[in-house]
């Protein structure tokens, strides 16, 4: 596959940029597990560009004179393409001293971080990444689910759902991850679920393995859905289960039984 190649409009003989580009990890929705230095650059930013899965209760939180531009991006549904959101970065630092790039999660999680700072970097754009926490322990955090335990698991391992058509290689070595590690947290898999649940019991996890799905991790509209890799595309049917959700699939999912109603408190 010929490689994607991307090209920003900017003269670097133009006067050095006023500001700075802040990218931001707002956390997975709760508004108490955004950090304290993320918060403190919402007070104060002159612009946000934020993204889709970006919570109403941290959006209230930014400079209300500060300028804001939806640039999220869910299945099917773009505000602005990638290099349309990383030439307004560029842009807005010329003019702007405290430019913030807030990204649901952790930015370098599957957040596209990565691609963004490495893009503003090339171009002679101050940058720097203030983690955030992600949803892929957040969430099942809030339902009870531990990713490790002494009991049930050891390793965790992080994985996509959602594949990108011009990635690095074609496809997630599911059988790997399988064989590999006891406890899978999978984000932007619904969509997928049913190749995914297909890869993984043809690579040997039995169909009684835990599957938890979450939606809206750690908001108060939360929702989750426990079952096996035998039952779960079953219920997702029946009950009509929607993205945005993560999986969480391995024996950890068992002490939801147990820990599911110590419910953290939530900040709304």
């Amino acid at each position: 596959m010929k490689p994607i190649t991307k090209s920003y409009a900017i003269n670097m003989n133009q006067p050095k940029c006023l500001g700075k580009v802040y990218l931001v990890g707002a956390g997975p929705g709760d508004p108490g597990l955004l950090t304290l230095k993320g918060k403190t650059l919402l007070e104060h930013a002159d612009v946000v560009i934020y993204d889709a899965l970006v919570s109403p209760q941290i959006l209230a939180t930014i400079n209300p004179h500060a300028e804001k531009i939806n640039a999220g991006k869910r299945r099917g549904r773009h505000s602005l393409v990638q290099a349309e959101t990383t030439q307004l970065l560029i842009e807005k630092a010329q003019t702007h001293a405290i430019v913030v790039r807030l990204k649901g999660g952790d930015p370098f999680v599957f957040g596209r971080g990565g691609e963004e700072m490495e893009d503003l970097v090339k171009v002679g754009i101050p940058v720097e990444v203030v983690p955030g926490v992600t949803s892929g322990i957040a969430a099942p955090a809030y339902i009870g689910i531990p990713l490790t335990h002494r009991d049930y698991s050891s390793s965790v391992t992080f994985v996509t759902g959602h594949e990108a058509v011009e990635k690095y290689r074609p496809r997630v070595n599911w059988e790997a991850i399988a064989n590999g590690s006891e406890t899978i947290v999978i984000y932007m898999g619904l969509h997928n679920l049913p190749n995914i649940v297909n890869q993984l019991t043809k690579a040997g996890c039995s169909q009684e393995t835990p599957v938890a799905l979450i939606r809206w991790g750690t908001r108060p509209e939360q929702e989750q859905l426990i079952g096996t890799l035998e039952t779960i595309l079953e219920q997702v049917e029946a009950t009509g289960f929607e993205a945005p959700a993560i999986a969480v699939i391995g024996e950890v999912v068992k002490m939801h039984q147990t820990l599911g109603d110590c419910k953290p408190l939530m900040f709304v």
